[in-house]
């Protein structure tokens, strides 16, 4: 009979309405208990932590860099090329193991890494078969595009965290700054200033994108940071300082190596290519200059694990 069916189905109806919103309301307790669990540990991480992690880290890479240095590379003084990727590569390592440990992508900008997977992409498109940009010593074989690829993946991994893994610690809001017109600009300026130490006009330029993105990919972290307190985590000033450090022997080689890089001047006995690259990697030591200073304040003063306070009117 329908009409002795219609109360049981509007009650049966009425149950699986309640069990629904119960279980909304247990995923999102849950969700909020997973959520404060890894603001306490990541808390916990950038306190005490911390001072236990980074030197191990630093020690692992270290070893691997003498080892490459002397065993590889026979002590010539191109592989401080290889150095520098090395030091760049450390940097990602060790935002990858505050995002592993504490579960959280606070405090990192997905931006910058979104300019430095696509500045690594670049410069691989060049080097993994060009050898115009590679160190002269049997480092730039195989070591040097290893160690870039491996950066590139660990950035790649970093930035499924952001968007997918731990989402809910990016700060999307504060991470506002337009990455699109420093592409643009990077593309262009390479256009009109790559060297031609490939012979080939797009690999070229693609391999000064690259240079001149890695360059720029550091103002959205700073960005980030002004938005956010000018607060800086320990494992992310270790970062920042680990790209300065990597930049400025990048720079000492780029000016040891300027009279063998060659270009297409625009202006006749003016190589305009050794100028843009060098005053990049000086533009990337000078945007990082207040930064570094209140970096070795800190880590003068607090060892290794610090948490450094950066007054928003210094940042960029």
């Amino acid at each position: 009979d329908l009409c002795n069916l219609t109360p049981h189905i509007i009650s049966h109806h009425h149950f699986t309405k309640l069990v629904q919103s119960r279980l909304v309301s247990y995923q999102q307790v849950h969700s909020d208990i997973m959520f404060g669990a890894s603001q306490a540990v990541q808390k916990l991480a950038d306190g005490k932590q911390g001072s236990g992690t980074v030197p191990v880290v630093y020690g692992l890479f270290l070893c691997s860099a003498l080892a490459v240095y002397h065993f590889v590379a026979n002590g010539e003084f191109s592989a401080i090329m290889t150095m520098a990727v090395m030091i760049q590569c450390l940097a990602f390592v060790l935002l990858a193991v505050k995002s592993a440990a504490v579960g959280s992508v606070s405090g990192i900008s997905a931006n910058c890494l979104a300019l430095e997977a696509l500045a690594f992409a670049c410069r691989l498109s060049s080097t993994t078969w060009l050898n115009g940009y590679l160190p002269v010593d049997a480092s730039g074989d195989f070591v040097y595009q290893a160690v870039e690829a491996i950066a590139l993946l660990i950035v790649l991994w970093l930035l499924h965290c952001s968007f997918v893994t731990h989402e809910r610690t990016y700060q999307k809001d504060a991470d506002s700054l337009p990455v699109l017109p420093l592409v643009a600009g990077c593309s262009l300026l390479a256009a009109l200033l790559h060297a031609d130490m490939n012979s080939r006009d797009l690999f070229d330029t693609l391999w000064m994108t690259g240079l001149f993105l890695s360059v720029v990919s550091v103002l959205p972290q700073l960005w980030l940071i002004n938005q956010t307190g000018g607060v800086v985590q320990a494992c992310t000033g270790h970062y920042i300082a680990m790209l300065a450090v990597s930049r400025a022997l990048s720079g000492i080689f780029m000016w040891y190596a300027r009279h063998d890089i060659t270009c297409k001047p625009w202006v006749e006995g003016v190589n305009h290519a050794v100028w843009a690259i060098f005053s990049a990697h000086v533009m990337h030591l000078v945007l990082l200059g207040d930064f570094g200073f209140y970096y070795i304040k800190a880590l003068m003063q607090h060892g290794l694990s610090f948490k450094m306070e950066i007054p928003c009117a210094d940042m960029v």
